[in-house]
């Protein structure tokens, strides 16, 4: 405290103001409409795939057990982040207090660590499947296959614990309107009253070795499966196997564009605007898209969910 003297007179802050992702009053109750519409949406689609994986024998593979971890990280991503969305939109602004804030960055960003780790774990997966199918059976065996999804989830833990602790023992005197609909990380060391370089270089190290780590990982296996594939004698075989793994990459570039673009950056971002319309794409759209990215072209999902609808 000696090295800000002029700290000592101000009031820490007790709660935030987050202004939501728009103020405009004459769009506000439409894009509450819409986006209660998505959360719902979300919720059930990722709903229906764990219930399908979990309900067919013939869905009990790895690539599916990953797929289902994937489907309940979505849920939580949405449920995580769209209420206080809502609620700004209800209200034009949403007062949270700060443990409230600090309880909703540490399960954003263990969500956003995990499906780093997730993703490299699925991309590792159709390796295995493609380069190595003999050693498939062994190599993605149960017990593997339960490490890896460990791994990721216990990983996004440990990465929040470090970040949220840096974030969260910083000076906020005031200002304490948050300009978000979130409480997410540039945002909040915008506010910080105190100097931030050493809770910045925290978070830039982490978001090297998560995101570049596990993105560079999952490049990696798709590199060798794209030799693989280039090496198959027939195009049927090439289409097939580009096929299993087209879906995951689309979703890998999406994730990875914005996160990397919003998080991976040496310096806090300022032009919130961008970072706000950026968190819709992966906090609400990719959850929501998911399902169908994975599911519309895969048969024996749809298959599955005939079934289902069959019975019932």
């Amino acid at each position: 405290m000696e090295r800000f003297p002029e700290l000592a007179n101000m009031t820490r802050v007790q709660q935030f103001i987050l202004l939501g992702l728009s103020t405009r009053l004459d769009i506000r109750d439409a894009l509450f409409a819409v986006f209660l519409t998505l959360y719902l949406l979300t919720l059930l689609e990722n709903t229906l795939i764990i219930y399908l994986i979990c309900s067919h024998s013939e869905l009990h593979k790895p690539m599916y057990f990953f797929l289902g971890n994937l489907s309940c990280l979505e849920m939580c991503y949405v449920s995580v982040t769209m209420p206080s969305l809502l609620m700004g939109l209800w209200n034009g602004f949403y007062h949270i207090s700060f443990i409230a804030c600090m309880t909703q960055l540490f399960f954003f960003i263990v969500l956003v660590g995990t499906e780093c780790i997730l993703l490299a774990s699925m991309a590792y997966d159709r390796y295995v499947a493609i380069c190595r199918p003999l050693h498939y059976p062994i190599f993605m065996r149960p017990q593997v296959c339960l490490g890896l999804a460990m791994t990721s989830w216990l990983g996004g833990l440990l990465v929040s614990m470090v970040k949220t602790t840096c974030i969260a023992t910083l000076s906020y005197c005031g200002p304490n309107v948050h300009n978000h609909f979130f409480c997410d990380v540039s945002p909040l060391l915008n506010l910080s009253c105190t100097h931030v370089a050493l809770t910045e270089l925290v978070d830039f190290i982490s978001a090297i070795v998560i995101l570049w780590g596990c993105f560079l990982m999952t490049m990696a296996s798709y590199v060798a499966i794209g030799k693989a594939v280039l090496g198959m004698p027939s195009i049927t075989a090439r289409y097939k196997a580009f096929s299993t793994c087209a879906s995951h990459l689309v979703v890998v570039g999406i994730f990875y564009s914005v996160t990397i673009f919003i998080y991976a950056r040496p310096k806090r971002i300022e032009a919130m605007d961008l970072n706000k319309m950026l968190s819709v794409i992966y906090t609400v759209v990719t959850p929501m898209c998911n399902p169908v990215i994975y599911c519309l072209r895969n048969k024996e999902v749809q298959v599955a969910f005939y079934k289902t609808m069959h019975w019932s």
